[in-house]
């Protein structure tokens, strides 16, 4: 049994809101179990037990993966991977692999919710937005960005080059030119139409699963078992000028730690926001849940907070050290692509609604 004391199990606790009858019974793990099914916190009793059978305070590190792999959401993570697989073949590190997997994703015009050739505003205007991460837990994003083809690679630029983590608007733009990026005046015919026509009811609502084969959160873990990530998306199709998802945000739509995983999400941005989601993912990691434990506690704190949850969609992917992952969405036909050990597949993740 770790020896911790009340006070540590309790700020343990309340650090991820627990329910206070939930507080009341950590110290006593025969009540514990009976608190977590009563209360729905949903921790499975395997990352219980791995947590509270610890011979001492030293976390254990799990053996390390070490033959490379990149897991991203959605059937459009397949190109993505690949471009990912290709940069860690070429001597380039978790970081190169994620900038470029997304940058693949981005630079398909096509597309209607990433880049350049995305869903416009309700204004008619593509706004982009993008987060990266590298192993060391550095980060940087760029919000509400126009006319710029590659908004992960400008939020690599703000991470390495200044002191800041998130520049937004005009100032994200100004930044990009200075870096030397074009000014690209690209608008999408398809996505246009869709605005034009969108403007007859301006009905605005999460449609679930829109984002297949468009919207991209990518993990990467190279050679030397080092983690990265990067997630970059367009938006919400007709969202208010100014609005911006989870994608962007640190510790929502992405959240790196390379002591112990990564995760990323996909889906209604706002519900995921308010949940920290992907921090949570990498903290439940922590506290020594699998990967698939750690996706499925974090929609279950969706459903919690949210009393619409079946009215939308999110879905999370997550990887440890040890190179295991997880998949869990509020409804099926959330999608994964994962490249490892020579192949590059889609697979279909569980689902709280499929249960």
């Amino acid at each position: 049994m770790r020896h911790c004391s009340e006070k540590w199990l309790v700020d343990c606790a309340l650090s991820f809101n627990f329910p206070a009858q939930f507080i009341r019974a950590m110290t006593n793990r025969r009540k514990f179990i009976k608190a977590s099914a009563a209360t729905g916190i949903g921790l499975g009793l395997g990352a219980f037990n791995r947590f509270f059978s610890q011979t001492n305070d030293a976390p254990v590190a799990p053996p390390v993966f070490k033959e490379g792999m990149v897991l991203s959401t959605w059937d459009a993570g397949i190109p993505a991977n690949e471009a990912a697989w290709k940069a860690m073949l070429a001597g380039g590190n978790a970081l190169d692999m994620a900038e470029k997997g997304v940058n693949d994703t981005e630079a398909t015009l096509s597309n209607l919710t990433v880049g350049l050739g995305g869903f416009p505003d309700r204004d008619g205007h593509t706004t982009l937005d993008a987060c990266i991460m590298d192993s060391a837990g550095n980060a940087g994003s760029v919000m509400f960005l126009e006319h710029i083809k590659h908004p992960a690679s400008v939020a690599r630029r703000v991470m390495e080059k200044t002191p800041h983590v998130i520049l937004v608007g005009e100032g994200a733009y100004q930044f990009a030119i200075a870096e030397g990026f074009k000014h690209d005046d690209y608008v999408s015919e398809e996505s246009q139409k869709a605005w034009k026509e969108w403007l007859k009811t301006s009905q605005y609502k999460p449609i679930i699963n829109i984002e297949n084969h468009d919207t991209i959160g990518l993990l990467a873990m190279d050679a030397n078992g080092d983690l990265a990530g990067a997630c970059t998306t367009s938006g919400m199709a007709f969202k208010m000028r100014g609005r911006v998802g989870d994608s962007p945000v640190i510790g929502a739509g992405l959240y790196v730690d390379n002591e112990i995983g990564a995760a990323t999400s996909s889906g209604l941005g706002e519900a995921v926001i308010r949940t920290c989601g992907s921090f949570l993912v990498v903290e439940m990691m922590r506290l020594g849940a699998t990967p698939q434990e750690a996706c499925e506690e974090a929609v279950n704190r969706i459903k919690i907070k949210h009393s619409n949850y079946k009215d939308f969609q999110v879905g999370y992917l997550a990887v440890n050290k040890a190179g295991e992952i997880g998949a869990f969405a509020i409804h099926p036909g959330f999608t994964y692509s994962l490249h490892k050990y020579g192949e590059n597949k889609v697979y279909k993740s569980k689902s709280m609604l499929d249960q």
